[in-house]
């Protein structure tokens, strides 16, 4: 069987990279080794994803916005940071008034799967192969192809990794990656309250402890509902997710030091080892890293998915600008040129404020309240920062 790219992973990256090569007249297999029935309605995983505005745009093009139901995109109108227990001035960024009204839009990850599956699954041209593992790889300079857990080989020109974080295909090309392992884990679930979230995304630094709450579409009840992404050592967090939920909801609800009323478990405790990775390279011969097997981030910035689907739309557009073979060399260069130009001044930023702001010695305190003083009022700084967010770029 030959195809001009295998893409190996079935998340919503390797899905849209298929459907983007699929769109501009390739001929794609997708190897994923979960079944056609979790590809088709992914369970919840916890993770609520921050779209930015072009992300958003490439969801629409590509046809998978209509198939999220509208009732469960939320508007993320404000992003709130705060640092510490005392009351002080929280750092604000909102939608400029000129523009959208939201600097974008928060929507469930598995959603957001099963949304690119129903496109790819009814393509011409993409050939899905679920419920099937790699068994081995090989790309050199004519050609890639793998071997699947079952015997059967499929070749093809290009050989796309979106395997994840901790790619074996990654590792088994022989390229290494930075991995900056914060030594701890987060824990994600939905929680309603009885106060209004106001379309606002907090992330408090607060000591000893980091905390997300992301705001989750109305379901037509009576207050609201939030997403928390809390971050603590690996074993506080196996604790939390053996709590009965009485307890957890009092913790959680502590926790948050009653701010948005009590705190209510609606969801599965999910949790993940908070690990950032970027790959030494993007590619090899007739083989290129995409999604988080390239630059997997940490959450604080939200731009792990952005990043993602920015990275495979990249690969796309250099090899439809190239000679027409898609492992073409210079294709791939350019690719890896792209999106290591896009990717890696953020990358080394979000780590650096992660470090500083998750310390909790006196000095590096008063540091960050007096940080987010100051970035509050340098209005520029501001406005380049809700333009990241946003991500309006074609």
């Amino acid at each position: 069987m030959r195809y001009d790219a295998i893409v190996a992973g079935g998340g919503p990256v390797g899905l849209a990279c298929a459907i983007s090569l699929v769109r501009d007249g390739r001929r794609v297999c997708l190897v994923e080794r979960s079944s056609e029935k979790i590809l088709a309605d992914p369970p919840f995983d916890g993770r609520e994803i921050a779209l930015a505005h072009h992300a958003s745009e490439w969801l629409k093009e590509a046809g998978a916005w209509e198939h999220i139901p509208k009732d469960s995109i939320c508007p993320m109108h404000t992003a709130r940071i705060e640092t510490g227990r005392s009351e002080g001035a929280p750092l604000l960024f909102d939608a400029p008034a000129e523009g959208p009204d939201a600097l974008g839009h928060m929507v469930a990850n598995h959603l957001i799967r099963r949304a690119l599956y129903r496109v790819a699954s009814g393509m011409d041209g993409l050939d899905i192969l679920s419920g099937q593992t790699i068994h081995s790889a090989r790309h050199d300079a004519r050609s890639a192809s793998v071997t699947l857990s079952g015997g059967m080989t499929v070749e093809a020109d290009l050989l796309v990794a979106a395997d994840g974080r901790f790619s074996r295909l990654r590792d088994e090309a022989g390229i290494g990656a930075i991995v900056h392992d914060f030594e701890r884990s987060i824990l994600v679930c939905r929680m309603h309250h009885p106060r209004p979230h106001a379309n606002t995304a907090l992330q408090w630094f607060d000591e000893g402890q980091t905390i997300a709450l992301l705001p989750v579409a109305p379901d037509g009840r009576e207050g609201a509902s939030s997403s928390l992404v809390l971050t603590l050592e690996a074993e506080e967090i196996a604790r939390l997710q053996t709590l009965d939920a009485e307890a957890f909801n009092a913790e959680i609800t502590a926790r948050t030091q009653n701010r948005m009323g009590p705190m209510t478990l609606e969801s599965p405790r999910c949790a993940y080892p908070l690990k950032a990775v970027y790959a030494h390279r993007f590619h090899d011969a007739r083989f290129a890293l995409i999604g988080d097997a390239a630059v997997g981030m940490h959450p604080i910035t939200a731009h792990g998915f952005n990043f993602g689907l920015r990275g495979q739309e990249t690969l796309a557009r250099a090899i439809a600008d190239g000679s027409g073979d898609a492992g073409d060399p210079a294709a791939l260069a350019k690719f890896a040129r792209i999106h290591r130009r896009t990717t890696a001044p953020l990358f080394a930023a979000t780590n650096t404020i992660a470090t500083v702001y998750t310390r909790d010695e006196a000095p590096l305190l008063a540091a960050r309240k007096l940080g987010l003083a100051v970035a509050n009022r340098l209005l520029p700084f501001k406005a380049a920062v809700t333009s990241m967010l946003m991500d309006r770029s074609s």
